[in-house]
């Protein structure tokens, strides 16, 4: 039996030139799965495939861009390259992720692939998507160019300051937690382009769940969470 899921792999950029990455990425990667678990955004843990490359199932296509910013902040200063596929799992879904096949799989593959190789645009990106959909991943593709090229200018200190707000929710509660004052934190998160980049989330989970969010939940049922 197959079903249509969403799956994501992930892999550090620039990784040969960090020494010991393994152990840091693995912890990094139990508090993610810890997190995302409680949140219900993931289906199974994360799993290390390769030494500096990872694989996950989305819970939903919907979550997928809260998905992709909460992995990239939670990763720091490790920069991710993310490639998303959507497509058909063989089996029952269970873990660990890494023995699991089928289209989705190798979509995500020919879209991290894509991502390293810089064959989707002319400038540099960090994101990529292939679907069934050709319409579909030529426009999730432009606003994910257009969205890292933002990403790509942000600085630590400017990740930590959204990282604070997301959990707090309020800028004067992030700012207290950093120990600013709440205008530095309001000015560090319009420099960081956040309210931007959390307007595209929200415009491109909408548009997930319209295209794919349907034929999801007629499948879910079929497989084991």
């Amino acid at each position: 039996m197959s079903t249509m899921q969403s799956v994501l792999i992930a892999d550090v950029v620039q990784s040969r030139s960090r020494g010991r990455l393994r152990p840091i990425l693995e912890a990094r990667l139990r508090e993610a799965s810890a997190a995302h678990r409680r949140a219900k955004i993931i289906r199974l843990p994360y799993a290390v495939t390769a030494g500096d490359e990872f694989q996950c199932l989305p819970a939903s296509p919907g979550v997928i861009p809260e998905l992709i910013f909460d992995l990239r902040r939670r990763m720091r200063p490790l920069s991710l390259r993310i490639g998303i596929g959507i497509g058909a799992i063989e089996g029952r879904i269970q873990p660990p992720v890494n023995r699991l096949t089928g289209e989705a799989f190798t979509r995500a593959r020919q879209a991290i692939d894509a991502v390293k190789q810089g064959t989707l645009h002319r400038y540099r990106v960090l994101t990529a998507f292939r679907t069934p959909q050709e319409s579909f991943d030529r426009l999730a593709n432009l606003v994910y160019g257009l969205t890292d090229t933002l990403l790509l200018r942000v600085t630590e200190t400017q990740w930590r300051t959204m990282g604070a707000y997301r959990e707090k929710r309020r800028v004067d509660r992030a700012a207290k937690r950093l120990r600013l004052d709440s205008s530095t934190a309001s000015r560090s998160l319009k420099r960081a382009h956040y309210w931007q980049l959390a307007e595209t989330a929200a415009v491109m989970r909408s548009l997930l769940q319209a295209e794919w969010g349907s034929l999801h939940e007629n499948v879910q049922s079929q497989a084991i969470a």
